[in-house]
């Protein structure tokens, strides 16, 4: 059996929910094959039985042959063994097929998402992501694990028919033409049942956005008292949800009545004509009970294609959401040519934006004060390459950064701004996302941040339990443990959007001190109207929509740029200083 999760998911082939089933399927033919031949062997140990149980009574109870009975019942025994082992096995192998396929949907999904970057809340919905990981992947997992059954029903219905036409021409032939005729029966509510299952996936991916909302805004809205409103639409949008699970629930109905009508129709078919041919004395008392038997049998072959097929329409409405998702891409693509490596000589080079008049010297600490805070944070993503950059405008050195590989360029730019969100998991693991901090290392960085408070309360230390969004921190901690994360990261570039919105003066101003200590020498860029940060700049930039129209240091700007100084004394007059200094 295979370890999971597998170490590469592989690059899958998105262009089709068909083609996609396909690639997922050919990414684990082992297990599938292994599942195929056990269960070709489970059913046609199955297939067999009834055959050896007439024999038993033609040759062994009806001729009272003792020897010839218990030979039979030997070799039913062995067949017995077979099929229980043969079961066993086949089970395993479904399990294991599941749970392949449904790892490789989530690691191609998180993969793709970590690819796609801050792209994505601007491409998809939250809930399409969620859904994918607590839905799609079962539903893909679930065709896997159908498919070597579907294969055993197919061989065990050619072994069953061979052995009725071999006994009984009328037999086989009612076989052969009426099973066929019966899976028909529900062909017609495939297409329905896809179209349905395509309308809940898709309201249920609504529904889990607007939940994502809700809980991320919770705060907010409990102190504007919109909490009514929002309740209200999600229990409107929850009843859209039950509402189209029950029409999908009335088609699944049917075709699980019918995985018990239709076989049920094709036992009293086959035991009807059996019964007819016994009375004619053409069939032996012990051929009618096999014959019976195999009636019985074939139920389970003729229920297994049913399955399959609902199975493949549920799977096929995932694959499709599946594949939007895979066919997002970044606002900054890989470029055709990119380069791998960082030269030596760009390694401390200027940062320059060449559309704005920005230039970031190496190993200096710049500040960018922005006239208008949208504006301020378009210029971080420019500088980090987040958005569309088909222009060479952004520069390291003489090298354009459109022309880097990304893993290059992320490694070696580091933008952390106001919408960085924490992760679940231990304080350690949260702040260290590479897992090469040790705990000396860990601690400084909450030290530069301002955050060792926030370690202090936590009883567990390093070892804390941080909720998903970080959720149980102030809005405050949030933003310094934020911080924490990306000096801990220490890039060569590090772009900061208003690091300390949210803290009280006297813990922005111990930040800015310990910040510029710690960064001395390596280039970092910090978007902020801050006094106290800006105190601390080796140089002052003032962004005015678009463009840079004045450099220097804080202190001479605000004597001799009016413009500057607005901007700057507005920032401190804020009455909303900072969640922190509220409490």
């Amino acid at each position: 059996m295979r370890s999971l999760p597998v170490p590469d998911p592989g690059e899958a082939d998105a262009a089709s929910p068909a083609r996609f089933l396909w690639w997922m399927a050919r990414g684990q033919t082992s297990t599938l094959f292994g599942g195929m031949a056990f269960g070709v062997l489970w059913m046609s140990a199955q297939a067999l039985m009834p055959a050896l149980i007439g024999r038993a009574i033609d040759h062994g109870v009806a001729r009272q042959d003792l020897g010839g009975l218990l030979r039979t019942v030997c070799l039913v025994l062995v067949l017995g063994i077979v099929q229980a082992v043969s079961g066993v096995m086949r089970h395993r192998f479904a399990i294991t097929n599941w749970l392949i396929a449904a790892y490789r949907t989530v690691q191609l999904t998180v993969r793709h998402v970590v690819h796609v970057g801050g792209a994505l809340p601007r491409r998809v919905a939250v809930g399409e992501v969620v859904t994918i990981a607590s839905s799609d992947m079962s539903q893909i997992g679930h065709v896997m694990d159908v498919i070597p059954r579907f294969t055993g029903s197919l061989v065990a219905f050619a072994v069953v028919s061979v052995i009725l036409l071999t006994t009984s021409m009328m037999l086989g032939l009612v076989v052969l033409i009426g099973m066929p005729l019966l899976m028909l029966a529900g062909a017609p509510l495939l297409r329905p049942l896809q179209r349905r299952s395509g309308r809940l996936r898709r309201l249920t991916a609504d529904l889990s956005t607007r939940a994502s909302d809700i809980v991320a805004g919770l705060r907010v809205l409990r102190g504007v008292g919109g909490e009514p409103l929002f309740s209200a639409r999600y229990h409107a949008e929850s009843q859209q949800v039950r509402r189209a699970g029950v029409r999908v629930a009335q088609v699944q109905s049917v075709t699980d009545a019918l995985q018990v009508l239709v076989p049920g129709i094709f036992v009293v078919i086959v035991v009807w004509v059996s019964a007819r041919q016994a009375a004619s004395g053409r069939l032996s008392p012990g051929q009618v009970v096999a014959f019976y038997g195999y009636a019985s049998f074939l139920t389970i072959p003729l229920r297994t294609v049913i399955e399959f097929a609902t199975k493949l329409v549920g799977a096929w409405v995932s694959a499709r959401r599946i594949c939007a998702v895979l066919h997002l891409e970044p606002d900054a693509g890989e470029p055709a040519e990119p380069v791998t490596a960082l030269p030596a000589t760009l390694g401390r080079a200027d940062l320059i934006d060449l559309w704005s008049g920005f230039r970031a010297r190496a190993g200096h600490l710049t500040a960018i004060v922005p006239t208008d805070p949208d504006a301020g944070a378009h210029q971080a993503d420019r500088l980090g390459l987040h958005t569309p950059a088909p222009d060479d405008a952004v520069r390291l050195g003489d090298l354009p950064l459109n022309r880097l590989s990304r893993n290059v360029l992320r490694r070696h730019i580091l933008v952390s701004d106001t919408a960085a969100l924490l992760f679940a998991g231990d304080l350690a693991q949260v702040l260290d996302v590479r897992g090469r901090a040790s705990e000396n290392d860990l601690r400084e960085a909450l030290r530069v941040a301002g955050a060792l408070d926030i370690l202090d309360g936590l009883p567990e230390g390093l070892a804390g339990r941080v909720a998903e969004r970080g959720r149980t921190f102030s809005g405050g901690q949030r933003q310094r443990l934020v911080l924490a994360r990306a000096v801990l990261a220490d890039p060569p570039v590090l772009v900061l959007v208003e690091p300390t919105s949210a803290v009280d003066a006297h813990t922005e101003a111990r930040i800015a001190q310990r910040l510029r200590q710690r960064r001395q020498g390596l280039t970092t860029i910090v978007i902020t109207t801050s006094p106290l940060l800006l105190e601390v700049a080796d140089e002052v930039a003032l962004l005015d929509g678009d463009r840079i129209t004045v450099v220097g240091r804080h202190a001479g700007l605000l004597d001799t740029h009016a413009g500057y100084r607005a901007v700057v004394t507005r920032s401190v007059g804020d009455p909303d200083e900072g969640d922190e200094a509220a409490r």
